[in-house]
């Protein structure tokens, strides 16, 4: 099925280059993911198969090498994430445990390793193993974010995953009933729409090597996945937004497919990128790539009687605020409604493609070429 892209139509930005022919296919595409929750691992589990260590297992010989990182949101206090913070004062490792899984060479032993949670025994019922691990590590070393490079060492996974912070911080929110909500768990569960959200110290920083990895990107994507809980954390981190609005990568933000009960209920795509531009103060990216394909009724049926409707893709007032979207089938046939990994890694990779092409394009001077030529350089 052909890319259908939707230009804003006050913008006259041309066609696009061949991106298979002007691609250095020497360097790999560097692919920044940033997020949180099911929709950064199921976006890396797309993303994998592009890796230099999966494409011959996989037949993608011919696809581009695509190096992945990961900026992980750390505000997770539920469940053994919660306990494990408060027990032993350090960051959640939730969400960093399902992207080391996602990215896992042997991601099926891995997963049932991983995810195992015990269901008995003091102390530790409740808990995932690689929850236990992570938290090991973190005590042998003195460091979470160490503790995440040794274990993705260990496990020699498809890319590398770094905290968006390692300060063990919280998120607090202010509803638009005027009360306030501390704790992410809280926080979902409210049933009164969210104003805004802030981290609690509210000045964190962030790791510098997330910050190296931003500037040197390819292409930064933002979701999909929980756009209070999962995404915005990220961007209240002490520079990132500023990194990525510095970065020359394409910058995309991946819509949901649903509402978040509590959370986005009612949010078009535009409201998602208006609380996504106002709480990192400054427009981040450019790109929206949203879902074509309707769910089955009978799945939609499902959602609704848990209060979740698909998210209203309104691509005109996208294309009023000058963004560029993009519009593209990216759901898989499941019990669920979420994005189908290989579709969505896909058209990310394609963008990618593109953007580096249309950068050595636009490096390509011919007439100084000549020059250098006629002077027999």
């Amino acid at each position: 099925m052909p890319l259908v892209i939707l230009e804003p139509k006050r913008h006259n930005r041309g066609s696009m280059p061949n991106s298979h022919r002007a691609l250095d296919r020497t360097e790999p595409l560097r692919i920044v993911s940033i997020g949180g929750g099911t929709g950064l691992s199921t976006l890396l589990r797309g993303l994998k198969k592009y890796t230099l260590s999966q494409q011959p297992r996989i037949c993608l010989v011919d696809a581009p090498h695509v190096e992945i990182t990961a900026i992980v949101t750390v505000t997770d206090d539920g469940g053994s994430s919660g306990r494990l913070r408060r027990d032993l004062h350090m960051p959640p490792p939730g969400d960093i445990r399902s992207c080391l899984v996602a990215l896992s060479e042997d991601e099926d032993l891995l997963s049932r390793l991983f995810q195992y949670r015990f269901d008995a025994g003091e102390g530790l019922k409740g808990h995932s193993f690689g929850n236990l691990f992570l938290s090991a590590l973190c005590q042998i070393t003195g460091d979470f974010s160490h503790a995440v490079s040794l274990c993705s060492e260990v496990l020699a996974i498809a890319g590398r995953i770094y905290p968006s912070t390692a300060a063990n911080v919280q998120l607090a929110a202010q509803l638009q009933d005027g009360s306030a909500v501390f704790g992410e768990t809280n926080i979902s569960a409210s049933r009164s729409p969210i104003a805004r959200v802030h981290l609690v110290p509210r000045r964190c920083e962030p790791l510098p090597e997330a910050l190296e990895a931003i500037a040197q990107a390819d292409l930064i994507t933002l979701g999909p996945g929980s756009l209070f809980t999962s995404v915005i954390p990220n961007l209240l981190v002490v520079g990132i937004p500023e990194a990525i609005a510095a970065s020359p990568a394409r910058k995309v933000y991946v819509s949901n497919l649903m509402w978040q009960p509590g959370e986005t209920m009612r949010f078009s795509a535009s409201q998602h990128v208006d609380a996504l531009f106002s709480h990192a103060g400054m427009m981040i990216f450019d790109t929206v790539l949203v879902n074509t394909r309707i769910a089955s009724q009978t799945l939609r049926d499902v959602y609704l009687q848990q209060e979740a409707e698909p998210v209203h893709q309104d691509e005109d007032v996208l294309d009023a605020m000058g963004l560029r979207v993009i519009a593209r089938d990216l759901l898989g046939e499941s019990e669920k409604i979420r994005h189908q990994p290989d579709l969505l890694a896909a058209v990310l990779v394609d963008l990618a493609q593109q953007h580096v092409a249309s950068r050595q394009s636009r490096q390509w001077q011919p007439a100084e070429f000549m020059q250098r030529i006629s002077h027999g350089e």
